[in-house]
């Protein structure tokens, strides 16, 4: 179990994202773990990295750089910047809290197995350091409304520390897609059902060779209450606990008995 922690003022923070170091959303998680503490450290990617899930790289050397006091930017993926920073770039003591995010968009239903959003906090709770990923939604071409989460993250970032939780679950925070004071309140969800990629764009290139564009994400369970995406179109922030222990319980029980 991952202790309550009713102050954080005294708590050291990481902040990371998938969007890069110069993302303003990052610059926005940073400015809101500052309020709520005076030790935060941010350690990025250099460059965006959405979609690059939980992976690491192993087949070249990883470069990082210091671009200001307590912040680092790593060629690398979101993964990568998260354990260097908690077993090098962050010294003596491991941070207490790591704040994943804001990333430019959702991260609902089936997109936490891509995000490297959601990754980053996933890094961090396999590393023993409580973490909270948190998504900005909004509707391309529409300006991302970053004042949401602005007004409304470092409630939700106290409330969840405050309450403490499993050391084996990642926190994942979506704002919804409209201005601060037309949030109608926070839900504790579960994860809904979208699929990225359905619709594939297929052209030809000046040489006439196909290729192919990953399309945007279809099948949403817009309807099924109690869900993220649900919660989300109704104007309310969805907090949503994710279990980085993959195992499914009954089949495992099933499989026992005809496996011995």
């Amino acid at each position: 179990m991952f202790e309550p922690v009713t102050d954080l003022s005294t708590a050291r923070i990481l902040v990371s994202n998938d969007d890069g170091i110069h993302a303003p959303g990052i610059a926005l998680l940073e400015e809101i773990a500052l309020s709520l503490s005076d030790d935060v450290w941010v350690v990025a990617p250099e460059t965006e990295q959405s979609g690059t899930a939980h992976s690491l790289t192993l087949h070249h050397p990883l470069r990082y750089r210091q671009v200001a006091e307590k912040r680092f930017a790593v060629d690398g993926t979101p993964t990568d910047s998260v354990l260097l920073a908690v077993n090098k770039l962050v010294p003596d003591r491991k941070p207490t809290l790591l704040l994943s995010g804001i990333n430019r968009g959702a991260n609902l239903g089936d997109d936490v197995t891509y995000s490297g959003t959601i990754a980053a906090a996933i890094e961090g709770t396999l590393l023993g350091v409580p973490s909270i990923a948190l998504s900005q939604i909004f509707r391309h071409p529409d300006p991302v409304p970053w004042e949401t989460a602005r007004a409304h993250a470092a409630r939700v970032i106290r409330a969840c520390c405050a309450q403490g939780w499993a050391r084996n679950v990642t926190i994942n925070v979506n704002f919804p897609n409209c201005a601060p004071d037309a949030v109608a309140g926070v839900e504790v969800v579960r994860q809904g059902k979208r699929k990225l990629g359905d619709g594939l764009i297929e052209r030809h290139d000046p040489r006439g060779r196909p290729y192919v564009w990953i399309g945007p994400q279809r099948n949403e369970e817009t309807t099924v209450v109690g869900t993220d995406i649900e919660a989300v179109g109704r104007n309310v922030v969805s907090v949503t606990p994710l279990c980085v222990d993959l195992t499914h319980e009954p089949t495992m029980l099933a499989l026992k008995q005809v496996l011995r």
